[in-house]
This record gives structure tokens, C-alpha cells and sequence, in this order.
């Protein structure tokens, strides 16, 4: 019991340490999408080589809460954003989205979203349009959408089915794309 409680008052004081607290106050807008995917100025110690192309694949199998933007979509933004800041050309930062899971509500129209989430609107719809009008390439998985009863039509424009998250995934790879954990 005594050592139950060292570690729990050990975790409190820590996760209450100035330096684990966010500051967003240091993030502003991007040079791509104004609203999302805040950056923050960092003088970095790893420079981008001129000439660099960055393709990176980004993977969401957990949902947001309904009603809520999905974190991953932000994020998704915010490397863009980021790159883009520091110098690399906005065509040489490439990134493809694979969706599965409970995520896949979280790329569905107004009408799907309402049927899953009454009375909720779709906040990520906006996201994910600025998201394929820059070029992201957005797939969801074939298999987890027959499980969740997610039909291709009720899909946000431009979001493509893949026959899974993994062939997807293999076939972005074999491409160049980079899984950004």
C-alpha cells in the first residue's frame, strides 16, 4: 500500500510539473491551412537538405470523440504546415491517411456522421476537404468500413476505399511513403 501511494503521489507531482504543461500560446497559424495544424517556430539542429521530397503516411484506427476534431487529421496539418515553414517547397511534402477502425465515421458525410452521432455535426469534414484540395491522399479500409456498415457512398468526397488498411498501407510503402508513428 505504501508504495502504491509513493508512486501515485510521484505520478501526481509530475504530471503537475510546469515542464510537462503545454504552452499553445507559442503556436500560430501555418503557411497552408490557417485553421489547423498550429506550428510553433523551432530553431532546429537538423536541416532539410534543399531538394528533399518528405512522403509520409499517417495511420488512425481510433475515432474522435463525436463531435470533436480527430487528432490525427489536426497533425496531419500541422506537418504540412511545419515543412512548409521551413522551407520545403508545399509539392514536396507529400502525405497519404489511412483510415480503419472507429475512425471511419470520423471521414463520412453529414448524413452517415448524423446517423452514427444524432444530433452531431462532422467537424473534420472541413479538415479533410482542405486536407485533399493540398494534394493528402485519404484512404479508408475496405474491411473496416463492411464491419462498421460504412458503404463507399457515405464516404466525404474524395476519400477513396482500399480493399484494407494493409494493402493500403503496403502499397503506399512501396511507393516511398513513410509510416509516421
Amino acid at each position: 500500500m505504501h508504495k502504491l501511494m509513493i508512486a501515485a503521489l510521484a505520478a501526481a507531482a509530475f504530471a503537475a510539473s510546469p515542464a510537462m504543461a503545454q504552452d499553445m500560446s507559442k503556436f500560430h497559424e501555418g503557411p497552408v491551412f490557417k485553421d489547423f495544424g498550429k506550428i510553433a517556430d523551432v530553431e532546429s539542429d537538423m536541416p532539410i537538405p534543399p531538394g528533399t521530397v518528405l512522403k509520409a503516411m499517417f495511420e488512425e484506427g481510433k475515432g474522435a470523440d463525436p463531435g470533436k476534431v480527430n487528432r490525427t487529421f489536426d497533425s496531419i496539418g500541422r506537418y504540412i504546415n511545419m515543412n512548409v515553414a521551413a522551407g520545403v517547397p508545399e509539392d514536396y511534402v507529400q502525405v497519404a491517411l489511412v483510415v480503419h477502425g472507429t475512425a471511419g465515421f470520423d471521414v463520412t458525410n453529414a448524413a452517415a456522421y448524423a446517423k452514427k452521432y444524432p444530433g452531431k455535426e462532422n467537424p473534420n469534414a472541413p479538415i479533410i476537404a482542405a486536407l485533399l484540395a493540398h494534394g493528402v491522399k485519404i484512404y479508408i479500409c475496405g474491411q473496416s468500413s463492411a464491419a462498421l456498415g460504412i458503404a463507399k457512398a457515405d464516404l466525404l468526397p474524395g476519400v477513396k476505399m482500399a480493399l484494407s488498411a494493409m494493402t493500403a498501407e503496403t502499397l503506399l510503402q512501396q511507393q516511398g511513403y513513410h509510416l509516421i508513428p
